[in-house]
């Protein structure tokens, strides 16, 4: 299986392929950077599952344990 940042996604609003760019994240008081899908002329953003259930998760149970 593909991961889905090594296929090819296309923006919905502009019809233009994504690209990698390293991405500031501000997240429930935590941030970090990190390589995702986006697109060059709007700006919108591909949030992969493996980002959502991973370092966002991670974020979010740093703040429970506290």
């Amino acid at each position: 299986m593909q991961e889905p940042s090594a296929k090819k996604m296309i923006c919905y609003r502009c019809k233009v392929p994504l690209v990698p760019e390293k991405t500031y994240f501000h997240y429930l008081g935590h941030s970090f950077f990190t390589d995702i899908p986006k697109c060059p002329v709007c700006g919108l953003v591909y949030i992969p599952e493996e980002l959502a259930r991973g370092r966002m998760a991670e974020v979010e149970q740093e703040l429970e344990d506290k």
